[in-house]
């Protein structure tokens, strides 16, 4: 599933609430933190790592690709 950004990068934790994965920083802290979110294949343990177009988030069995959205 294809998640636009408006900006250059997202930390990771904004990232999962704008894909709709968490409602609240304190799901993201917990998820981020039991290393139930992948980045690139890899586990992060950061809530401020930057995502930046291409990036892969992988939450459970959904993968999510970071896209910079087109200016209109």
């Amino acid at each position: 599933m294809k998640i636009e950004i408006n900006t250059e990068n997202i930390k990771l934790g904004q990232f999962l609430k704008l894909a709709g994965i968490i409602t609240n920083g304190g799901e993201s802290k917990f998820l981020i933190q039991e290393g139930l979110v992948l980045v690139n294949n890899q586990v992060e343990l950061a809530r401020g790592k930057k995502l930046f177009p291409g990036d892969i988030v992988k939450f459970e069995e959904n993968e999510y690709l970071v896209v910079k959205k087109d200016a209109d």
